[in-house]
């Protein structure tokens, strides 16, 4: 199916190995017969997770991307590590950054960030029934909490208020699935 759009990779050479990611360029042959490169990255995959008390609030984060140079309003989200599912990583991420431990997690489905760059995969999920804890933060990374409201945060996102792709998506998905009860 598709063979009138189907890519065959004919060699493929690693330029980049870093601790998140991975860059490939790769010799391709078209459908027409013709040769291209595509320079693409190759990820292990994320989880972002929408977490929902039950007053209809969100836990956010805002941290500073470096990439952009400023402060975002994100959901809570991250790496999967080798060897880890995606649920696994949902649990450790949310317990990690913001100390919540969900009795109920519900996946949304998955996202793909930039199909024409990049192989990664983004989990969705929502988390409901938490209890706090400590949160475990990498020595690397700073954020702040805060509890916003998903009807505020919907705004927001029709706003563009919030830029950040994966905290749209999940957004707007939660707030479809909450509203469908």
């Amino acid at each position: 199916m598709y063979e009138n759009l189907t890519e065959k990779m004919i060699e493929s050479k690693q330029v980049y190995d870093g601790n998140l990611l991975k860059v490939y360029c790769d010799k391709v042959e078209l459908p027409n017969g013709a040769t291209s490169t595509r320079d693409y990255i190759k990820h292990n995959g994320a989880v972002a997770i929408v977490p929902i008390f039950p007053d209809g609030t969100v836990l956010m984060e805002r941290q500073f991307r470096y990439p952009f140079h400023r402060v975002v309003l994100e959901i809570p989200a991250g790496k999967i590590d080798p060897g880890e599912t995606p649920l696994e990583a949902c649990v450790r991420e949310l317990r990690e950054e913001t100390g919540v431990v969900a009795k109920e997690i519900i996946p949304m489905g998955e996202l793909y960030p930039s199909v024409a760059y990049t192989d990664e995969v983004i989990y969705l999920y929502i988390a409901k029934d938490f209890t706090f804890g400590e949160n475990d933060l990498d020595d690397n990374e700073f954020l702040e909490l805060e509890r916003i409201p998903l009807e505020t945060l919907v705004e927001m996102v029709m706003n563009n208020e919030i830029g950040d792709a994966k905290t749209q998506t999940a957004i707007l998905k939660a707030y479809n699935i909450e509203n469908r009860k």
